[in-house]
C-alpha cells in the first residue's frame, strides 16, 4: 500500500508541536518530587518522564534503522535509574531528547522513501515505518495525562485523538475474528477521548472487557 505522505507530514508536525506543548508546560510547573505516584501501576512521575525521555531517543534509532532499545531489560533498568533525578534534571532530559527527535523528523520529511517499509518495536511488533510518528505522538500525549498533574484525557489534541482512533479501530477489528468486528455499543457511545483510553487501558466500561491492545 502506498505511503499517504501528506498525512505522515501532519503527523509529524504534530507530533513536534504536542512535544514543544509538552516541554513549555513542564517549564512553568513548580518543581514536582520525582518520586510522587503518576497514574500507572509502580511508576512514579519520575518514571514516567524518563520512559518519554528514552522513549524520544529511541524513536530516533527505528529513523535510522537501528533497534528501537538493546533489550527490555537494558529499557527498564535505565528508566528505573533515571527516575530518581531532581525536576530539573528530568526536565532538561526531556527537552534534549525532545529536541534531537524534533530534528530528525524536520531532517527527513523532504524524504518520502524514509516512510517506506517496515520496522520493529521492542515487544517484537512490526509495524509501517508511516506510523512512527504517530506513535511517538501517542506517548507524548498520552503519558501526559499518566502524569495525573492536571492534564486529562479530554485535553488530548484533537488532531491526535482523530489519527490515533482511526489506527486504533483498524488494530482492534484486525485482532477479532471475521464477522464479529464491530465495536461494543457502549464503547461507541462514550465521548472519543474516553474511547482512546479504553483502547489503551486507561478507561474502564462496565460490561465491557479490556480492548487487549495494550
Amino acid at each position: 500500500m502506498a505511503v499517504d505522505v501528506r498525512q505522515v507530514a501532519r503527523e509529524v508536525e504534530g507530533c513536534r508541536i504536542s512535544q514543544r506543548r509538552f516541554v513549555d508546560w513542564l517549564e512553568e510547573q513548580s518543581p514536582i518530587a520525582s518520586e510522587r505516584p503518576s497514574r500507572l501501576p509502580e511508576w512514579s512521575i519520575g518514571h514516567v518522564l524518563t520512559h518519554l525521555s528514552h522513549n524520544a531517543d529511541s524513536y530516533v534509532n527505528l529513523l535510522r534503522g537501528l533497534s528501537q532499545y538493546d533489550s527490555v531489560e537494558d529499557r527498564n533498568s535505565a528508566v528505573e535509574a533515571g527516575s530518581k533525578r531532581i525536576w530539573n534534571d528530568l526536565i532538561d532530559d526531556v527537552r534534549s531528547s525532545c529536541e534531537r527527535l524534533d530534528t530528525e523528523l524536520s531532517s527527513r520529511l523532504a524524504d518520502p522513501s524514509t516512510w517506506e517499509g517496515s520496522a520493529t518495536l521492542l515487544g517484537g511488533s512490526v509495524v509501517p515505518r508511516s506510523v512512527l510518528p504517530l506513535l511517538r505522538w501517542r506517548e507524548v500525549e498520552v503519558h501526559w495525562v499518566d502524569l495525573g498533574c492536571g492534564h486529562d484525557l479530554h485535553d488530548l489534541d484533537r488532531h491526535y485523538l482523530r489519527s490515533d482512533l482511526r489506527l486504533l479501530e483498524m488494530l482492534w477489528r484486525a485482532r477479532r475474528p471475521i464477522g464479529m468486528t464491530p465495536l461494543h455499543a457502549d464503547i461507541l457511545q462514550i465521548p472519543p477521548h474516553e474511547r482512546l483510553g479504553w483502547f489503551l487501558g486507561r478507561v474502564e466500561v462496565d460490561g465491557v472487557p479490556p480492548s487487549g491492545l495494550t
